[in-house]
């Protein structure tokens, strides 16, 4: 979330689409009902189904699955046909005026630099027309015909209302009605948000249909203001917290990332990841990148990342390919993995494709399960008859559960969608042999130490020599932790500006990532936490709520990274000389001589407001509407079918072949021969949570299996009446990788689409049955899903796939 659940009371728009708020995310979904209560909001729902948020809503448009991008393309046509963008806020905060290279090109859903037969692009010509002083060129005017503004217009200008109707089945004036409510934030006074989840982000697209969504914000100056903002819903507290420290495959915390094959010389590693500035006077904020690296390396190596040694940059793998998660399970089925260790993780249930999942670990010869509950995966050997039909004496894969606590059994943190840090209590002993993941990863890496120190072995001081300075080696405690990705100081710290000043005394906790340096003289596990555990205590444990403004910042509330900012890119809130767009929701301002107000400002302290622009992290000051090198399919989003496409062609694009899916999309071999055809299988599905269940977990639960006891698909009367189905009867859905057999809910919530001439239907299918559990058994819905990726996030795409429903 660039802003935090509490934000959304402040907002006068707020739209829905790729999640449902009021059925996956209840609590938050209060302060949905408090912005309509308090501050009269507009509240719009865009989904393929007529669901919960919807009920609730002031206005519910239809879309289908997979066809996001076309919607929201026509959303930014729709802006900067009718003239309704913030052009205060899109000229000096946006690449508007940035003059693109000239062999960029884009033909018929291709852009310039694609390679057919490695699926791939050459991203060399997605970039800005550079001056002889290394900056971009730049057209005020926005007349240059390569500018991003002429550009934008150019890309867009097909995605008209009546591609809208007819690509996502949405009837024109509802489409009309959206882009006009999101219109009308287009002004000082008003603002916007869109909140979305999974919805959004399980598609081959998906990281593109979130950027659709920011071009919308930035087009609106709804980013960095008090009720604006792209705000993602993550599924779990702690999600967030996953990807803040980096337990994806490429990833370092802190958002930082592993180095890849061809980058073996360490200042080649830093200078890429190093960016140089592309405006004069700006803040260029990865500049600091070497700061965090070394200080990240000095946390997990301690005296061992020596200048000498490059800060153990030998110790970190050199990616060959990305590790994701369909990339390990299909080596599992090819017989490449020997062993995988699932700490809190259900693969079996969560990843796309489970039959090719439970091939993959068949073939292993050990199984780790780390989580407090039986899983369909440490129970995938288990003949559980039509559920989960196998031969278990035929399975050699060997099956060790190591069962943990849950978070009420510990002290820690978990960080909220909101990015905040908030520490929680112990409330009661785990029960029987139950140890924290933190005790069984201790205890694995204490034994693996002490055996390459007796034995020896290839490569292994990266174990040996990992820093351990806990009180308690075998079971390291959360503060220790905590303080840990903190950072702290190694020796007196002084200012850089004046050597005689003492900043920080040797030991000391750090009080932001400012402090760190990349001489070795500090210490953090992650840098973006720098600030949450000080000399003055534990930041995440603070509880005074109390919000002086009004406009919900409760700075003294647990703690927000980074630097306890509680909205991201707030310096855009205000005009260039500091003043505050809107007066009635003051998130900071310029006094003349610094900045103030309910915010921790994000910008650098002191400087002129004129010269820095609001988006640092950016080397260009400015946010992207073109994203230069970034996104594997292309600078601008882009409408591409899914993986298992219901049309058999692009309907934006209908004469490109090659533009059909995504150019790029991460196919795997265990999706190959598993493309559903239409003919076959005519039906739109999509997966969904429900209030009842929290995802495969619940189903252990006595109450909860009496709520909602039994599974069930959802189709709409219409498909009912033509397959003489009604509600209670037993169905079969079917896709090319599996089924589910289920009772039917037939439904008003789901209509018949009318896509390019063609009648689609949807089938809804919730995902939180599986085999492994206290009430009735049932299916496990990624039966039907395909071993497929997005091209930038690899995230499988589980949103939109083509089923067969007959009735049993």
């Amino acid at each position: 979330m660039t802003n935090h659940w509490v934000d959304i009371k402040n907002a006068d728009v707020i739209l829905i689409m790729g999640g449902n708020a009021a059925e996956a995310h209840p609590c938050g979904f209060k302060w949905v009902t408090e912005a309509k209560e308090h501050n009269k909001a507009h509240f719009m729902v865009v989904d393929p189904r007529f669901n919960r948020s919807a009920s609730v809503a002031d206005f519910y448009a239809p879309i289908r699955s997979g066809s996001d991008i076309v919607f929201l393309g026509g959303v930014i046509n729709y802006l900067l046909t009718n003239d309704r963008i913030h052009h205060e806020y899109v000229k000096n905060y946006t690449d508007f005026s940035f003059i693109v290279r000239e062999d960029f090109a884009f033909d018929e859903g291709i852009f310039s630099g694609y390679n057919p037969e490695k699926r791939t692009y050459d991203k060399a010509s997605w970039d800005y027309e550079l001056g002889e002083d290394g900056f971009v060129k730049v057209d005020p005017t926005l007349e240059h015909p390569r500018c991003v503004y002429q550009w934008l217009k150019k890309h867009y200008a097909g995605y008209t209302p009546e591609k809208v109707e007819s690509i996502c089945g949405t009837p024109k004036e509802k489409f009309l009605h959206v882009c006009e409510k999101l219109a009308s934030t287009a002004e000082a006074g008003r603002v916007a948000t869109i909140l979305y989840a999974l919805g959004w982000t399980q598609h081959t697209t998906g990281a593109q249909i979130l950027r659709t969504g920011a071009m919308i914000q930035l087009l609106l100056g709804n980013i960095g203001i008090a009720g604006g903002g792209m705000n993602a819903l993550r599924g779990h507290s702690n999600i967030q917290g996953l990807t803040d420290l980096g337990i994806l495959s490429a990833s370092l915390p802190g958002y930082l990332t592993l180095p890849n094959e061809a980058e073996q010389d360490y200042n080649q590693y830093i200078a890429t990841r190093t960016p140089k500035l592309l405006r004069p006077g700006q803040m260029n904020y990865w500049s600091n990148t070497p700061k965090f690296h070394v200080s990240l390396m000095k946390a997990w190596w301690g005296a061992a990342a020596t200048a000498e040694n490059n800060w153990a940059f030998d110790y970190l793998p050199k990616l060959d390919k990305q590790y994701d998660m369909l990339q390990i399970f299909e080596m599992m089925t090819q017989g490449k993995v020997n062993g995988y260790i699932a700490q809190g993780f259900n693969p079996l249930a969560a990843l796309a494709n489970s039959n090719s999942v439970r091939e993959g670990l068949k073939k292993l010869k050990f199984l780790v399960i780390m989580d407090p509950l039986v899983t369909e995966t440490s129970e995938f050997w288990k003949n559980h008859g039509e559920f989960n039909d196998v031969d278990s004496a035929s399975i050699q894969t060997e099956v060790f559960r190591l069962p943990t606590t849950c978070f009420a059994e510990e002290d820690g943190a978990v960080v909220s969608s909101s990015r905040v840090l908030q520490w929680h209590w112990k409330a009661a002993e785990p029960p029987g042999e139950a140890k924290t993941d933190i005790a069984i990863m201790s205890g694995l890496h204490l034994r693996l130490k002490a055996l390459y120190q007796k034995e020896g072995g290839k490569f292994s001081e990266p174990i040996t020599n990992l820093y351990w300075p806990y009180a308690e080696a075998d079971h390291p405690s959360s503060e220790e932790v905590a303080k840990e990705y903190n950072g702290r100081a190694l020796v007196d710290l002084f200012d850089p500006k004046d050597p005689t000043k003492l900043i920080r005394k040797a030991g000391e906790q750090l009080a932001g990532f400012g402090e760190m340096r990349d001489d070795g003289t500090t210490l953090g596990g992650c840098w973006i936490w720098a600030g949450s555990w000080t000399s003055s205590g534990n930041q995440m444990a603070r509880r005074d709520n109390s919000d002086p403004t009004g406009i919900g910042n409760t700075l003294n509330w647990a703690w927000a990274w980074p630097a306890n900012r509680r909205v991201l890119y707030n310096r855009a809130s205000c005009d260039r000389q500091g003043k505050p767009f809107n007066p009635e929701r003051v998130l900071i301002k310029w006094n003349g001589k610094q900045w103030g107000g309910a915010d921790v400002p994000d910008v650098a302290v002191g400087l002129d407001p004129e010269v820095i622009n609001p988006f640092i992290m950016n080397p260009e000051g400015v946010a992207r509407l073109f994203a230069r090198k970034g996104m594997a399919e292309g600078p601008f989003p882009t409408h591409y079918e899914a993986f298992d496409n219901p049309l058999g062609y692009n309907p934006m694009y209908p004469n490109n072949k090659q533009a059909v899916i995504s150019p790029v999309m991460r196919i795997l071999a265990t999706a190959k021969d598993t493309q559903g055809d239409p003919k076959d299988y005519p039906h739109v599905g999509t997966t969904y949570r429900l209030t009842e269940h929290f995802h495969y977990w619940t189903k252990h639960v006595q109450l909860n299996n009496i709520v909602q006891p039994e599974q069930f698909v959802e189709i709409g009367e219409a498909l009912g009446k033509e397959l003489g189905i009604e509600t209670g009867q037993k169905v079969k859905v079917s896709s090319k990788r599996g089924f589910v057999k289920a009772v039917a809910v037939v439904t008003k919530r789901i209509k018949p689409m009318k896509i390019d001439g063609k009648t689609i239907h949807h089938v809804g299918v919730p995902i939180h049955w599986g085999f492994s559990t206290t009430g009735r058994k049932g299916y496990l819905a990624n039966n039907l899903t395909a071993s497929v990726g997005d091209g930038n996030s690899l995230t499988p795409e589980s949103k939109t796939f083509l089923v067969k429903v007959e009735k049993i």
